[in-house]
């Protein structure tokens, strides 16, 4: 709760500093809407009655991380936090400390696409499949290390998808449409593993389910079909978001390209739309 009232204290400052000094940046009033929204999601997941069903039932506990996974991530990317972290710092700050720090090699390497495409899917395998997803149902600092990697994770994933920070590893949208449909099978054959599974894959909603009723299979099969079908509906929207960046893109770049043809014939005196060498 305290991180998260801290992200929003100086995205909100930071949006006030800029105000202050008459700073403007383009779709700025979107992306705080979604940095804000992001937050609410983060909110939802860790702080309301789904976390505590969570240690409960496996359904519910996998709705939790699709929630930061899927959902959190993407918003609080979209919200350009490092855009408007730089914006608001002092120039010192920008050319001493801040853009060094984002061309180093250490950064180039983890915020390549490659990088972080292993990154979130290593985490979801081996969270599932190890012993690490049973401790985390036991322990409280155990299991808030691992929604801190899964939502470090998940933010590494999106960054190069819709990210509109200056970091290293942006996707062209080719590229990013490949991205994505690589990434589609993980959370399809990591939700069929699941929803397949013939035994209990964690002891801990064995004893719950002894203690509080229902069917700790069951609920692992509802767990395995919604990780299954939710992650190939959530990347959907994704996609869109990419599709329609391209063609906004495109748009810009033909308007350009117009402006830039007028200027040449009124430079050299052609006619609009006729060439000037004849």
């Amino acid at each position: 709760m305290a991180g998260l009232l801290a992200a929003a204290a100086l995205y909100v400052e930071a949006l006030r500093s800029l105000r202050s000094r008459g700073v403007h940046i383009a779709g700025l009033s979107r992306s705080r809407w979604c940095f804000m929204a992001g937050l609410a999601v983060v909110f939802l997941a860790l702080q309301s009655p789904i976390h505590t069903y969570a240690d409960r039932r496996l359904s519910v506990h996998m709705v939790q991380h699709l929630l930061l996974t899927m959902v959190a991530a993407p918003l609080l990317i979209l919200g350009r936090p490092i855009t408007v972290a730089l914006a608001a710092s002092s120039q010192g700050f920008r050319r001493r400390i801040a853009l060094p720090v984002l061309r180093s090699r250490a950064v180039r390497i983890v915020a390549h696409p490659l990088t972080a495409w292993g990154c979130l899917t290593v985490v979801l395998w081996a969270s599932h499949f190890s012993p690490v997803y049973n401790r985390a149902l036991e322990s409280t600092s155990i299991h808030a290390a691992e929604h801190v990697a899964y939502l470090g994770a998940a933010l590494l994933f999106w960054w190069p998808l819709v990210g509109g920070d200056p970091i290293p590893g942006r996707l062209s949208h080719p590229a990013r449409i490949l991205y994505l449909f690589l990434a589609m099978p993980q959370t399809t054959f990591l939700g069929l593993a699941i929803y397949s599974a013939d035994h209990v894959l964690y002891p801990h909603y064995a004893l719950v389910a002894s203690t509080f009723g229902g069917s700790a299979i069951a609920d692992q099969h509802l767990a395995g079909a919604i990780m299954w079908t939710a992650g190939m509906f959530l990347i959907v929207p994704a996609l869109g978001y990419v599709l329609m960046d391209w063609l906004r893109r495109d748009e810009l770049e033909a308007s350009r390209s117009d402006r830039r043809l007028r200027a040449g014939d009124q430079l050299t005196g052609a006619p609009p739309g006729t060439s000037a060498f004849g």
